[in-house]
């Protein structure tokens, strides 16, 4: 028997919300800032560079005064180089990045091959700590899928302390030994647990935006994890989603939803916040 009707499912979709995103969603400037602050001091070491026309001669300056300030200089080609990152050299050769910031000669080699040697001599950058914060600001975009699940997650828990329900976050299945039993070694994290007298709300939390096999990924393993947990008495998976982007995963999510009695949006949670409730007067 479906967990819910088609036209439920129809209603359901109809709620779901374009965006989760919040002027504050775009750039992270407290950690941009941090970023630039960590590597700020060598920054303005290289500033030397700018408007020189013996590169060569400058950077021995550099070298001579301070070689680890050439050591920041993947970030001037919007690189974060964990020491893995390779490269084809002048020469042909597969090298790491950051050996060629080992040697004058290197770093020479590395600002030429770039095109940063003329940047630099042009005096179009005025400054490299301006410019890294740029480069950071840029980078920082890279993160705006996790910061969304985060928006998700904080709006979620808003909704619950604005209603005084008690929740722990990012609980592990392997504190509920009977959970174990059916999970077996495949250990979970939800995003939120709550605890009535009557039952224990295992709880996912996710936004989607735009669309992608993630989405697949997700109704398919929530399809699967749910009615193991839902099989324990006293126990129920409850998944919170909300997203345009479950428009281009619609069938998996419809077969999800005809399959786990507690999927909520930010439309219906009413609902689930007055089950709570009532769980908590048992």
């Amino acid at each position: 028997m479906s967990a819910h009707t088609e036209l439920e499912f129809e209603v359901f979709m109809s709620q779901l919300k374009d965006t989760n995103q919040t002027l504050g969603f775009f750039c992270d400037f407290e950690k941009i800032s941090q970023n630039v602050r960590n590597i700020e001091i060598s920054l303005n070491m290289l500033n030397y560079l700018i408007g020189k026309t013996d590169t060569e001669a400058a950077v021995n300056d550099i070298w001579q005064r301070d070689s680890s300030a050439f050591n920041v200089m993947d970030i001037l080609i919007a690189v974060r180089d964990d020491g893995k990152k390779k490269v084809i050299d002048s020469l042909g050769e597969c090298v790491l990045l950051k050996q060629l910031f080992a040697s004058p000669e290197g770093v020479v080699e590395f600002l030429n091959e770039t095109g940063l040697t003329e940047l630099l001599r042009s005096n179009r950058i005025k400054d490299l700590v301006d410019y890294v914060f740029g480069i950071e600001t840029g980078l920082d975009s890279n993160a705006r899928k996790n910061r969304s699940g985060h928006i998700m997650e904080d709006t979620v828990q808003a909704i619950f302390e604005e209603a005084n329900i008690q929740f722990g976050k990012e609980v592990y299945s392997s504190e509920y030994p009977l959970l174990t039993e059916v999970l077996g070694e495949d250990e979970k994290r939800f995003d939120f647990v709550i605890e009535t007298p009557a039952k224990v709300y295992l709880i996912e939390v996710n936004f989607y935006s735009g669309g992608g096999s993630k989405l697949n990924e997700v109704a398919r393993s929530y399809s699967d994890i749910a009615p193991k947990i839902n099989s324990v008495e006293g126990y129920e998976f409850v998944w919170i989603t909300d997203g345009i982007g479950w428009r281009s995963a619609k069938n998996k999510l419809q077969e999800a939803y005809s399959i786990i009695p507690s999927i909520y949006n930010l439309t219906d949670i009413a609902e689930f916040i007055k089950l709570v409730k009532q769980s908590n007067l048992i």
